[in-house]
């Protein structure tokens, strides 16, 4: 299963980037996430493993996510004309999935954040849920790009009480 999902957020996208990739912020706008933390390697840098922990109702799921892509890996002073690229790996009990995530520069205060999923399920349970509600993994990662959105621009933080 494939998708693309895409916003625009009223920042630089070097800010964009920064706040993406800065592991302090991650629980402000990651609806759901319990733990994020590097099993090998420093957060956000290419080759990292992390293992995961997401909430989700009463069920939490534990993952192991990869770092394949951080381009550039210094996220200062990029060039105007450059691509911020962030990719990953995930991994978990019955699926495989990887992101790609692009900024790019919309205006000088304006950054476009495409991202495109794909998932591959090797449980009968997750194949089920892949064939019956994909909408539902589009439909979260645009709430994830949406609180993104909200925590960068408005200081919005998803632990505060929002469902």
């Amino acid at each position: 299963m494939k998708y693309s999902n895409s916003i625009e957020v009223a920042l630089p996208r070097e800010k964009v980037a920064q706040l993406l990739a800065d592991p302090a912020h991650i629980p402000k706008w990651l609806r759901g996430l319990v733990l994020h933390e590097p099993v090998n390697g420093i957060h956000g840098q290419l080759g990292t493993k992390s293992r995961v922990v997401m909430q989700s109702g009463q069920r939490k799921i534990e993952l192991t996510e990869t770092i394949t892509r951080r381009d550039p890996a210094d996220l200062h002073g990029i060039p105007k004309e450059s691509v911020v690229y962030f990719d990953r790996e995930i991994v978990g009990a019955g699926m495989w999935s990887v992101q790609r995530d692009r900024l790019t520069e919309a205006s000088p205060d304006t950054t476009l954040w495409e991202s495109e999923s794909e998932y591959r399920f090797s449980s009968l349970l997750m194949r089920l849920v892949g064939l019956l509600m994909p909408g539902s993994f589009y439909k979260q990662s645009q709430q994830h790009m949406q609180d993104f959105k909200a925590f960068a621009e408005q200081g919005k933080d998803v632990r505060e009480g929002r469902n």
